[in-house]
């Protein structure tokens, strides 16, 4: 105990620690008639039990199970509307579906966390890193993965046709064709993956058994999504970007690095399907920035909360 309270000779000393103030009687019967009457706790509930967790602290596993049926399902929309695609230029209402399709996640995302009361910003780790680190840490991550797979396509002898299924099937020849692809694949793809696998998935499988496993789990889940699109020779090098974006963001505590690598890793093949020369850097640096942007305007809607979130 630090404090407590005697009376001796008819005088009242506070004893914490080795400090001792005097107080009169006087003073001791006026404090306690003062004194707010003790808070009752309403009848059926215990005093000791702790409050539920907030944000995304109180994220459920189970919930993991319901967003990768969703995206599994999302998936399975988005071949079938690709199947739909002829001809060398994309159809204008295959295309807005494509990119409703690709923004979907996000939506997932919210009604998932919206279980667990209101979500904010925060919670999906929509907040600015320390500038330095994030950026040390992100250009490090992208020369790794970069190395690992030049490393794995030269290993395998893969060519350069192996990731461009959507590509392929929506034609790069028409204008609406091109900026579907570019919206899709390097904008809104990027922002809708990340907030769902990462900004979700990431965060409720580590409340459940913390960072490795989770990291290792959503980098898998995030690999099967992409069964159909990419060669299964590629499947791998995708399942350590998965590994790689989680980490990202529990050493960074934010999605914008994330999301800065993934529409970067994306535009780069894709200027290369699309025989793009001087364009791809445009293409490079406008993606990524507009990936950031659509991001910042998503973080802007939720807001930041009334409560500071735990670092991620």
């Amino acid at each position: 105990m630090t404090m407590a309270e005697v009376v001796l000779r008819g005088r009242v000393q506070t004893q914490q620690g080795s400090l001792f103030v005097a107080l009169p009687r006087r003073t001791l019967t006026t404090m306690a008639e003062t004194a707010p009457p003790p808070v009752k706790q309403p009848s059926g509930v215990d005093a000791a039990a702790p409050s539920p967790a907030l944000g995304a602290a109180g994220w459920q596993p189970w919930t993991v199970g319901v967003a990768a049926v969703g995206a599994f399902a999302l998936v399975l929309a988005g071949r079938a509307i690709v199947s739909t695609a002829t001809g060398d230029d994309v159809d204008a209402l295959v295309g807005v579906a494509l990119i409703v399709l690709n923004a979907a996640p996000i939506a997932l995302a919210l009604i998932l966390a919206r279980l667990h009361g209101r979500a904010t910003a925060r919670d999906f780790g929509l907040r600015r890193p320390p500038l330095v680190r994030a950026m040390g840490l992100l250009v490090a991550v992208w020369l790794g993965l970069t190395v690992l797979t030049v490393l794995w396509v030269a290993a395998l002898g893969l060519d350069g046709e192996e990731g461009q299924a959507l590509t392929q099937r929506l034609g790069a020849e028409g204008t609406l064709s091109v900026i579907v692809l570019v919206v899709v694949v390097s904008v809104v793809g990027p922002v809708g993956e990340e907030v769902l696998f990462r900004g979700y998935i990431f965060r409720a499988l580590r409340n459940w058994r913390g960072v490795w496993p989770a990291t290792i789990t959503t980098g898998v889940l995030f690999a099967a999504t992409h069964l159909g699109w990419v060669s299964l020779a590629l499947i791998v090098p995708i399942v350590v970007f998965g590994i790689a974006m989680c980490l990202l963001y529990h050493w960074t505590g934010s999605l914008y690095p994330c999301i800065a690598v993934h529409a970067f890793g994306n535009a780069i093949p894709l200027a290369g399907a699309l025989d793009w020369t001087w364009q791809a850097p445009l293409l490079i640096v406008g993606s990524t920035l507009a990936a950031l942007t659509l991001t910042r305007l998503l973080a802007l809607g939720l807001g930041d909360g009334h409560r500071a979130a735990p670092e991620a």
